[in-house]
């Protein structure tokens, strides 16, 4: 089992800074960032699964704290509804996490896979939707639907985790009214919170491996810094391509999950 950088080659560690920049311009404009970075971690010798979840979620919270910044000192995304829905995200997220020592992700990925085909599907043939903020919903109503959205995202982050970005943007933009970039906006401060949740479940156990968490956070940082101003220069209808992109690729990567886990298997 990997203790600490003593043990990782100089190329790996190239690999998982290259990657960590890579999820962290994802993740700064719509999320899925994890589809490169965590499969990186699995790759260094030695490792365990929960090591490398635990240090994933320690270098993604660098960069989710800098896209956040970089968005709410230029879009001014509105925190009366982020920072509830953030601390109820935290609350899912410590949840899920607990879930998932015990239960197998594996169970849920076929769900997951026909859920992001659906959300695929409705982006696709919906190209109006997200351009502009028409809010569905006034005063507690509004909240409500926020809260229920962070808490049930966090808990997937929590026991899952790819695509959690995803899922908020097109949960804010379907279901609350706001266009794609002041929903990625709020979406950074509510993944911010759910990263912080799932650490809170895996630091007492000795998970992380720190050195390894320290490059990766360095390196989402810088990528989430540049993909935060790319997301605000470009604007709305750039982060719905990029969103049907990281979607596309979540469904072919989870895919094979559940063919390799669930059909080849058998």
């Amino acid at each position: 089992m990997v203790s600490g950088l003593e043990d990782i080659t100089t190329a790996t560690i190239l690999l998982v800074i290259v990657a960590g920049f890579a999820a962290g311009w994802i993740d700064a404009v719509v999320g899925g960032g994890g589809l490169i970075q965590l499969p990186v971690m699995l790759m260094i010798p030695g490792i365990s699964p929960v090591q490398a979840l635990a240090t994933n979620k320690m270098g993604s919270i660098f960069g989710t704290a800098t896209s956040s910044v970089t968005y709410y000192r230029r879009v001014k995304p509105d925190m009366r509804t982020a920072l509830p829905m953030a601390a109820v995200a935290l609350v899912g997220s410590v949840g899920g996490a607990v879930v998932a020592a015990s239960l197998p992700g594996e169970v849920f990925k076929p769900i997951i896979v026909a859920a992001l085909v659906a959300v695929l599907l409705f982006t696709a043939f919906r190209p109006g939707m997200g351009a502009h903020t028409a809010l569905r919903h006034a005063g507690r109503t509004h909240h409500v639907v926020a809260a229920c959205i962070g808490g049930v995202i966090g808990f997937y982050d929590g026991l899952i985790g790819p695509g959690t970005g995803s899922f908020l943007v097109i949960a804010m933009v379907s279901l609350m009214g706001y266009a794609f970039l002041e929903a990625s906006a709020k979406a950074k401060i509510v993944n911010l919170a759910t990263n912080a949740g799932a650490l809170m479940f895996f630091l007492p156990h000795g998970s992380l491996l720190w050195g390894v968490g320290l490059i990766l956070g360095g390196a989402n940082m810088a990528g989430g810094y540049l993909g935060a101003r790319t997301a605000v220069k470009q604007g709305s209808r750039f982060i719905r391509i990029v969103f049907l992109v990281v979607v596309t690729a979540l469904i072919i990567k989870l895919g094979i999950d559940v063919w390799h886990e669930n059909i080849s298997g058998n």
